[in-house]
């Protein structure tokens, strides 16, 4: 009986084509060899066997397009690339084939036929068919040509629903060898699922909003404290074309959770406004307003019905916190302060209320510490991956998502193989189709493994995607519209959804943390750095009568040196902390002691002052200015060697604080002045200066009067003796000359050389 195959206007099937050419190529292998084996009578020994055709690397088969992604009965598939003669030769009669089939049985096998690079007879699909190919009378070394096929589906022969692998090859011929072999071959998958499956995953998909810190802890003085932004990068990414324009757009047609750093939202918000970016020495006004309201308005719309997520504050580094800062005082509870201000920040800009219960490690890898850290900060739940939260039960199935794994915690686990199609170069065109068709193989591939058994699968992209990674990750999940086997299901419910009794929900120990992201976390220095600068932030709020215009920008600041987006770049954030704490040192620095030369005191009592010097804009209180002296007998106001006055001072003012001094004998004391917060802390540097003490007693006193009564009877005795001279003279008619030395003395009375009386003062 004849096969259908063979009836006129039929063609069999290319998974029956490709049975049938195997088979024939197993039953007469071993007919070929014997022939092979026997030669004629006095003929020559036969020569080796020739070798399978090799050389399938020479032409580089790039598949710039497929569409559509998911075809159904009635379309016709169009597959578009680029062929490379990488040889070094010319290759003749070149022919490019479509090959499809067979179909593909469970994850491993996608994952098996993804790695193989070179052709591989009885494993690669078979040709389509001569109708359609494309052909090249020649390729020359070096040289690229492009190339489409089209052929409508139902040419295909596809038979059940599941994933087929497609190829496309180039064969041909060339001077050495000049037969027909398979220069080049790509391949492909063909998700087939012509109606909609009865059981489907749930599929959560992560579409992050997060980028690098862009922001100084720097503010002008005006009223709106005007940001100063280290560069101005992040307008770049807003820009239409640019990565984080890109999400914002993609993401609002698509069934997403978006997941947000508020600390990029606050950025926006800021740039949006009047805003200075640094240029060298100095700064230079922000030009880029239009694009952050564009961008801030556009993803308020997009998000308005959606579910957001929101991170901690800056996106802090959960695994350098666990495992390098949890240690250092004060880190922990910074954490706390990131994801309690997360919440507000989203609600101010967005105007929708996010979900601060998740905690997303560092490539969703995780250890008992890491959840530690993430459940002291408030969350209930961990974004983990499944190659960090490995299965130990041997499943044939990937398992549901969540996770209970103790204390009230779940870990939410992404399926690390969907997760890390999207992390290489998107930018080729090629390296794009194959990953959107592998993403769409893997999740119908998923499903399958058990149909009866409907699951929910987390996807966790990278972190902050390039345009390029974006317009894949959307291509991919457009793929999957229509949900013919999967549909949308946002976090939040997916970390409720009643978890697989039989999956690994033990977290993995510390030692299984990878030593390559281990490589990449902020060293313990960093937060003792950053305990340092906020231990200095913390003393100057106290003395500030307006705080909230330094804590607030220092503080997003202090979040920032506990970025994620810091791993790799050990440099710059070094870098970022140290121009933190040296802008605060600034304008600390704005609070100061005046120097002051050295004092001369005479007498018993005097008075020093002392000038505290405010240069900031806000006025400063509770704040101490304390005296010391090394001389015990200097004394201020009559409290022993040390003495205390508040201080309280406006913007842009100096404030002399006097101190009252006495003293009881000559000499010299080293006098320190130093300024004190409220609670006792030492605030700036302090300022030491001499003073000279000549006291004046009693005694010496009286002899300086006696000394002056002395002088002062001198005087008047000369006085009246030369009045004398004059009216002796007048009245011997003698008044025309001067008094001669050998005049005689006026007879004047003698002089009283007794000291003064009792209760006399002279004063100084």
């Amino acid at each position: 009986m004849a096969e259908a195959a063979d009836f006129r206007g039929t063609r069999p099937s290319p998974a029956r084509r490709w049975l049938r050419r195997t088979a024939s190529a197993v039953l007469g292998a071993p007919l070929l060899a014997g022939l092979l084996a026997v030669p004629a009578a006095g003929a020559a020994p036969a020569a080796e066997p020739a070798k399978a055709p090799t050389g399938s690397r020479t032409v580089d088969v790039l598949l710039n397009t497929l569409s559509p992604s998911v075809p159904t009965e009635d379309d016709t598939l169009t597959v578009s690339g680029t062929l490379t003669n990488k040889g070094k030769e010319t290759i003749s009669s070149a022919e490019v084939d479509l090959r499809v089939g067979p179909r593909l049985s469970g994850r491993g096998e996608v994952d098996d036929s993804a790695k193989r690079s070179e052709y591989l007879p009885g494993a690669d699909p078979v040709t389509v068919g001569d109708k359609y190919t494309v052909k090249f009378p020649k390729l020359a070394k070096g040289i690229s040509q492009d190339f489409t096929l089209t052929v409508p589906v139902d040419k295909l022969g596809l038979d059940d629903p599941g994933v087929y692998q497609l190829g496309v090859s180039v064969s041909g011929r060339t001077t050495t060898a000049p037969y027909e072999q398979v220069l080049g071959i790509e391949r492909s998958f063909l998700p087939w699922q012509p109606e909609a499956s009865d059981s489907r995953t749930k599929l959560t998909f992560l579409w992050p909003l997060i980028a690098s810190p862009h922001v100084t802890a720097e503010t002008r003085s005006d009223e709106q404290q005007t940001p100063v932004f280290a560069n101005d990068d992040l307008a770049k990414e807003l820009a239409p074309g640019g990565r984080l324009e890109q999400m914002v757009s993609l993401g609002s047609r698509l069934p997403v959770t978006w997941v947000v750093d508020p600390d990029l939202l606050a950025s926006v918000a800021a740039m949006a406004g009047k805003y200075e970016v640094e240029s060298g020495d100095t700064t230079v006004p922000g030009k880029n307003q239009n694009v952050a309201r564009q961008w801030l308005t556009a993803l308020e719309k997009v998000v308005e019905d959606g579910k957001v997520i929101a991170l901690p504050f800056a996106d802090p580094d959960l695994a350098s916190i666990a495992h390098r800062g949890k240690n250092v005082s004060g880190t922990l509870s910074r954490l706390q302060n990131a994801s309690a201000v997360a919440a507000t920040t989203v609600e101010t800009i967005l105007h929708v209320k996010p979900s601060t219960d998740f905690a997303w490690p560092v490539n969703g890898a995780v250890d008992s510490s890491i959840v530690d850290v993430a459940t002291s900060a408030g969350a209930h739940n961990v974004i983990a991956r499944s190659d960090s939260f490995r299965e130990t039960a041997g499943l044939p199935y990937t398992p549901t998502s969540a996770r209970p794994i103790g204390g009230g915690t779940t870990a939410v686990v992404a399926d690390a193989r969907l997760s890390t199609l999207f992390d290489g170069d998107m930018s080729r065109a090629g390296a794009a189709t194959l990953a959107v068709q592998r993403f769409l193989a893997q999740t119908l591939a998923l499903t399958e493994q058990a149909p009866d058994n409907e699951r929910s699968i987390v996807v966790a992209p990278p972190r902050m995607p390039t345009a390029a990674q974006a317009q894949t990750m959307a291509r991919a999940l457009e793929g999957l519209s229509g949900n013919r086997w999967t549909q949308p299901l946002d976090l939040v419910s997916a970390a409720e959804v009643k978890p697989d009794p039989k999956a690994t929900a033990k977290v993995p120990r510390a030692a299984a943390y990878p030593k390559k992201l281990r490589a990449q976390e902020l060293p313990t220095q960093a937060f003792q750095d950053i305990r340092t600068t906020q231990s200095s932030l913390d003393s100057f709020e106290t003395i500030l009568t307006q705080p909230e215009r330094v804590v607030t920008p220092f503080g997003n600041a202090v979040n920032r040196s506990m970025s994620t987006s810091w791993r790799g770049q050990a440099l710059e954030a070094q870098q970022y902390r140290d121009a933190v704490r040296d802008y605060l040192q600034s304008l600390t620095s704005e609070v100061q002691l005046i120097k002051k030369s050295d004092v001369t005191l005479s007498g018993r009592s005097a008075t020093i002052p002392v000038t505290v010097q405010n240069k900031l804009v806000q006025g400063v209180d509770r704040l101490v200015l304390k005296l010391t002296s090394d001389n015990i007998r200097l004394k201020f106001n009559d409290d022993g060697s040390m003495a205390e006055l508040p201080v309280s001072i406006a913007g842009g003012h100096s404030q002399s604080v006097k101190f009252d001094t006495a003293t009881s004998a000559n000499g010299r004391a080293q006098v320190t002045a130093r300024l004190y917060t409220e609670d006792g802390t030492q605030y700036g540097e302090e300022m030491t200066f001499t003073v000279k003490v000549s006291e004046v007693t009693p005694t010496v006193l009286l002899v300086i009067a006696g000394g002056l009564l002395l002088l002062v009877l001198a005087g008047i005795r000369m006085y009246s003796h030369r009045k004398r001279a004059v009216a002796s003279d007048t009245a011997n008619g003698d008044g025309d000359g001067p008094e001669q030395p050998s005049d005689p003395t006026p007879d004047t009375g003698p002089e009283s050389g007794a000291p003064s009386g009792t209760g006399e003062k002279v004063d100084r």
